[in-house]
């Protein structure tokens, strides 16, 4: 094996430590991951808060056992593949081993750590970016027509794993206009492509016209939920967060498209970046939805530093330039990943506030970053629920009926009892309630803290018994306070009445 190649799986095997070492284990998982792996359960060609390709990760993961382990290997293994495409990146710009060592480098002490250490979309999505890049380059330097077809089915990929992908196509496409590489609009087989990612994620397309077009309702509810709280000044000044210790080699990448000839007939990368940060400011996005950006600039910028100091005395700080990177990264660390325990946080709470990570997507200053908040508690609700199951002596008639996603998935992963999935009218469990199978007698109801009817008014009308069983009591967590509630011996149909709720939501 080439040392070259040694060198990589070396970083690739480091990569994965630093993954499975970069959350504290007081944490639980994540309330996205929780919606994301009940997802494989159901397999389809859409969901509500995903494009299909969540779903058939998860499935994955369910056949494995649904292990943390595994959970967690997929956006490792994703991040890893990121790194292995930056490599490719500067070998095809000629890097050298200095070069693909400052890239991967680079890469790996940043904000990718903490995308990696979540189940989410996110990983995958930053990943096809960075190969929808090296494509395209590809391309642009042989002329070859086959990376057309690649560059179409990464498109396709990242599409049917995450929308975002569509923006830097957006990007893309002024930036080809402004360039000499507008002449691709010309080649028969760039339409070809175009047609082959069309019919690649058409099932996705037919499904959302069939189901009313979900992601037109979840991007409108984001804009009005969290977006909302998001200023354009913000976003900008958040890219400069994300990889701290490579913003030199940006920088250079950006001036070198200018001065080094090898690099001008990738310039369009350049003006691709600048038209996707304008759309994305002008949307008012978050600010992580442009990570995907600047894999591809580390590896032009980390070559360009390799000629900037292959002569003379430049050459002696290539060491202090390849653990910059590092040294940079590893004392801001605690601000971007879960390596504190929410103890530690509220002790050091004014220099968290500082950089603003308690502040969460409602726009307030709370104690704890939101994303730790919802790693706190779950396994305390799955508990709760499991003993108001003991309660009940008609379970197969039962229902578990979750004020949020973030529950029933909760309930679904840690609950030892195995009669019957949490549910919930957010997300995609509103599509899996048993109706058909059974009508139901008992539910088990839980609702978050700021429910304006903790008397249970309403419930006591259709139900003999209404019971509160416990409450969430794990500190500052986000569903602190949360409720459960026995419900039992329905007096009505409870299936028609939650019928006609879900007909008033949809």
């Amino acid at each position: 094996m080439k040392k070259q190649h040694l060198i990589l799986l070396g970083f690739i095997l480091l990569k994965f430590i630093l993954q499975y070492f970069a959350i504290n284990p007081v944490y639980e998982l994540h309330r996205d991951e929780f919606l994301h792996i009940d997802l494989g359960k159901h397999l389809a060609w859409g969901y509500t808060s995903v494009p299909p390709l969540t779903g058939l990760l998860s499935k994955i993961i369910l056949l494995f056992g649904e292990s943390v382990f595994w959970v967690k290997f997929f956006p490792a293994l994703f991040g890893a593949m990121v790194i292995w495409v930056v490599w490719k990146i500067v070998e095809e710009l000629d890097g050298g081993i200095f070069a693909q060592i400052l890239a991967t480098v680079s890469i790996l002490f940043s904000v990718f750590i903490r995308i990696n250490t979540l189940y989410q979309p996110n990983s995958l999505d930053f990943l096809c970016w960075t190969l929808l890049f090296y494509t395209l380059l590809k391309y642009f330097k042989t002329d070859k027509n086959r990376w057309l077809y690649f560059s179409a089915l990464v498109f396709a990929i990242g599409f049917l794993n995450k929308y975002n992908i569509g923006f830097l196509l957006l990007g893309l496409l002024p930036a080809l206009l402004l360039t000499k590489q507008r002449t691709i609009f010309k080649n028969k087989h760039l339409w070809f492509a175009a047609l082959l990612a069309l019919l690649l994620i058409s099932p996705n397309i037919i499904w959302q016209f069939q189901n009313g077009m979900p992601v037109v309702k979840h991007m409108r509810t984001l804009a009005e939920t969290q977006l909302v709280n998001v200023n354009r000044s913000d976003f900008l000044l958040e890219q400069l967060y994300f990889f701290p210790g490579a913003l030199l080699v940006i920088l250079l990448a950006f001036v070198s498209f200018f001065t080094l000839k090898k690099h001008r007939i990738y310039r369009v990368f350049f003006y691709s970046f600048i038209f996707t940060l304008l759309i994305f400011t002008y949307l008012k996005a978050k600010g992580y939805y442009a990570i995907g950006l600047y894999p591809v600039f580390i590896g032009f910028g980390a070559v360009y530093f390799e000629y900037l100091m292959s002569v003379g005395w430049k050459r002696y700080l290539r060491i202090p330039v390849v653990l910059l990177p590092a040294l940079i990264f590893i004392p801001v660390a605690p601000l971007m990943l879960p390596v504190y325990s929410p103890k530690q946080i509220m002790e050091k709470k004014e220099l968290f506030d500082k950089y603003g990570t308690t502040r969460w997507e409602d726009g307030k200053i709370h104690n704890l970053p939101q994303d730790y908040a919802d790693m706190l508690g779950w396994k305390e609700l799955a508990h709760i629920v499991d003993s108001t199951f003991m309660l009940i002596e008609d379970k197969d008639r039962t229902i578990i009926h979750c004020d949020n996603y973030g529950q029933a998935g909760a309930i679904n992963y840690y609950s030892s009892q195995k009669n019957t999935e949490a549910l919930s009218l957010s997300a995609d469990y509103i599509n899996w309630y048993p109706f058909d199978e059974f009508e139901i007698v008992n539910v088990i109801l839980v609702q978050i803290k700021t429910d304006d009817d903790p008397e249970r008014k309403r419930e006591r009308e259709f139900f003999e018994e209404v019971k509160l069983i416990g409450k969430i009591s794990t500190k500052n967590a986000r569903e602190e306070g949360t409720s459960v509630y026995l419900l039992r011996g329905a007096t009505v149909s409870i299936n028609d009445i939650l019928r006609e709720e879900i007909r008033s939501r949809r």
